[in-house]
């Protein structure tokens, strides 16, 4: 449309607006909208070949850092190691985030966060996997498939809803054989140490609500068309990760072959409190960070941040996690 702007014109705008002043009148102010107090949905989608990625966050846990959270250092160093990152020295923050893969013939959900337990005892603040699976238009009845890479809390917790009930009532429930055999071993409950025995017993209510309907699976088997099992132990002793492959594209599902990146990628040598076996995890992580150093395969951390993918590439003694883009189109 073509605007004509005459002489006169924008004279008599002038005098209006020198009179409006000169009168002393203002135009109303409109009142800013009240801040949201909220985040918007954690949902991200990525692909690998033809399959659709979409990582769906149970959210972020915020805590007081354990004088015990690395087994082999000082805590002096942790937190030094923190702030050398841009966090609190004194806080730990440790995001969960479960993913779901679309094959075009099944729908697969790899972990499962904290539960609805957790989304009410934290006020939200982690076990949002429900909330955010709603928000990014997943059914929890359409999941055809979940694949649990190890048995602690935080990866399988969600697959119990708030009613008791199975929260993916049509899917089958993939869990590493190992990790079956020794949840449920009372062998292995007598001889485990004060700190497992909660372990023992919440892998036991989980599976007893499943009615122990699950599927145990093994090392280098495709779980699912596309979906390739590898061993990964030490963590715990029978942790999967998870190659996720299609067409030309790959990517690693690591479960906690690292917790929080910014620690144990940079320091792979340190032993987190939560592997049962300290040297074996560390062997187990140089292992798969040198693989993927050289085959330069992107990474899907399950503690890292959000999205929570990432190359790795060597730095220094250690490694280092490079997020990759954040696309806005897929």
């Amino acid at each position: 449309m073509k605007t004509n702007v005459t002489r006169r014109g924008l004279l008599a705008g002038t005098a209006a607006a020198a009179a409006t002043a000169a009168s002393g009148s203002v135009a109303p102010a409109i009142a800013a909208p009240p801040p949201a107090g909220k985040q918007v949905p954690g949902v991200y989608r990525h692909k690998v070949g033809d399959f659709e990625i979409t990582v769906v966050t149970d959210g972020v846990r915020v805590w007081e850092l354990p004088a015990s959270f690395v087994q082999n250092a000082k805590k002096e160093e942790v937190s030094a190691a923190l702030q050398a990152n841009f966090f609190p020295p004194g806080e730990l923050v440790t995001p969960f985030n479960p993913i779901v893969v679309n094959t075009g013939s099944k729908l697969v959900l790899i972990d499962t966060g904290l539960g609805s337990g957790a989304f009410a005892q934290s006020k939200g603040a982690f076990g949002q996997l429900a909330t955010n699976l709603t928000a990014a238009g997943i059914d929890a009845k359409a999941i055809d498939a979940v694949i649990i890479t190890h048995c602690h809390p935080d990866h399988i917790n969600g697959l119990v809803g708030g009613d008791g009930k199975p929260a993916f009532p049509n899917a089958e429930v993939f869990v590493p054989s190992p990790e079956v055999k020794y949840w449920t071993d009372d062998g292995a409950l007598s001889r485990a140490p004060d700190r497992l025995k909660g372990n023992f017993s919440n892998t036991r209510r989980v599976f007893k609500a499943l009615d122990n309907k699950i599927t145990p699976y093994d090392a280098d088997k495709d779980v699912v068309a596309g979906i390739r099992s590898m061993a990964t132990p030490g963590h715990t002793p029978g942790q999967m990760s998870l190659i996720v492959s299609s067409g030309d594209g790959k990517l690693f599902v690591q479960a906690d072959v690292t917790n929080v990146p910014f620690l144990f990628a940079r320091n792979p040598g340190w032993h987190v409190m939560f592997d049962m076996d300290g040297p074996a995890a560390e062997a187990t992580r140089r292992k798969v960070y040198d693989m993927l150093v050289a085959e330069r395969m992107p990474m899907q951390g399950f503690h890292y941040v959000f999205p929570s993918l990432a190359h790795i590439e060597k730095s220094g003694n250690g490694y280092r996690e490079v997020p990759v883009l954040w696309s806005t189109t897929l």
